[in-house]
């Protein structure tokens, strides 16, 4: 394996990293020039590569054998996917019943920096209603689900994330700039929930909660989806009992999960 041969028009610097990686990974481990040689890689570039890898963890080395091995950093990011996949694992059925309670989509999301990374969803049987999928990236700051999770942090930590952000506006009724959405996540905190009010797209309303652990620490959050002409002030209430309620459940067996 050559990097030329992974190297198929992408950023260069992060081919050689993975073929670093698929390399050490399917030899267990190798020295210094074995890599070198087996990539075609520059024994300056190499060593350099090399070097920011094992600071990072991604990779090892062990004195003995004077050879390179995976380092812990793998297990951490293998680890962290498991327990995504565990958490959509315990989720989904308590989203399911949601669903049925409602008659709405429900999303589950956690947060990563000032996006809301959605896991999982859960789709309403009617035929007009919300349309995404597991693994979209959104701005936090428009949507009910991603100001449940940006509220979710104390105020100092949200302030210094949300510092200089540009804060795009997808409809006429979303927040656009910082200071408002502080005050808006301080709302949130207060009362327990956060709504979308065509903030995200005209046509579309939601209420959102976060989802607590044993601890009582924010593991992600929970969302009520539908469309604006199935909204009112009694659907949306209702929705919003049938959300904490089942938040509830989560938090209940998020602690057996734990344990």
């Amino acid at each position: 394996m050559t990097v030329a041969a992974v190297n198929s028009g992408g950023v260069k610097s992060a081919d050689r990293v993975m073929a670093v990686l698929d390399l050490v990974a399917e030899a267990g481990s190798l020295t210094f020039g074995e890599i070198a040689g087996r990539l075609e890689l520059p024994k300056s570039s190499a060593h350099a590569l090399l070097g920011t890898m094992q600071a990072r963890g991604y990779l090892a080395f062990d004195e003995g054998e004077k050879a390179y091995r995976l380092g812990t950093r793998i297990w951490e990011l293998a680890n962290a996917h498991h327990g995504i996949e565990d958490l959509r694992t315990v989720m989904k059925p308590l989203m399911d019943g949601l669903v049925g309670r409602t008659g709405e989509t429900v999303q589950l999301a956690i947060l990563d920096g000032i996006d809301a990374v959605y896991l999982e969803q859960s789709q309403s049987p009617h035929p007009m209603k919300l349309t995404s999928r597991a693994g979209v990236r959104l701005p936090a700051h428009a949507s009910a689900i991603g100001k449940a999770l940006l509220a979710s942090l104390d105020a100092v930590e949200a302030r210094r994330r949300l510092d200089g952000a540009l804060l795009t506006r997808l409809t006429a009724n979303t927040i656009g700039d910082v200071p408002t959405l502080l005050d808006e996540l301080e709302r949130v905190r207060r009362q327990g929930y956060s709504l979308d009010n065509e903030e995200f797209a005209i046509g579309l309303r939601c209420v959102a909660m976060p989802v607590l652990d044993a601890q009582g620490e924010t593991v992600a959050a929970m969302s009520v989806s539908m469309p604006t002409p199935r909204y009112n002030r009694t659907v949306m209430a209702n929705a919003r009992k049938a959300l904490a309620e089942t938040v509830a459940q989560a938090t209940e067996r998020l602690g057996r999960w734990r344990d």
